[in-house]
């Protein structure tokens, strides 16, 4: 069964919001002033979340 196009906008939008919760707790506007960048879960979750809501589940291209 493959997702629809408002369920992979709502799982980036939860992983958005998580990402950015965590930038606010440790008081930084961007990953890239965490010392955990390329090692953090929460920001690999989101990547990953941003490629699938733009490929829609399916590998390959991107439709934009």
């Amino acid at each position: 069964m493959h997702k629809t196009n408002d369920e992979y906008q709502l799982a980036l939008d939860g992983k958005k919001e998580t990402l950015q919760q965590c930038q606010k707790d440790k008081d930084i506007d961007s990953c890239m002033k965490c010392e955990k960048t390329f090692e953090c879960e929460i920001r690999k979750d989101y990547v990953k979340s941003v490629y699938e809501s733009m490929s829609h589940g399916e590998t390959g291209g991107f439709e934009f």
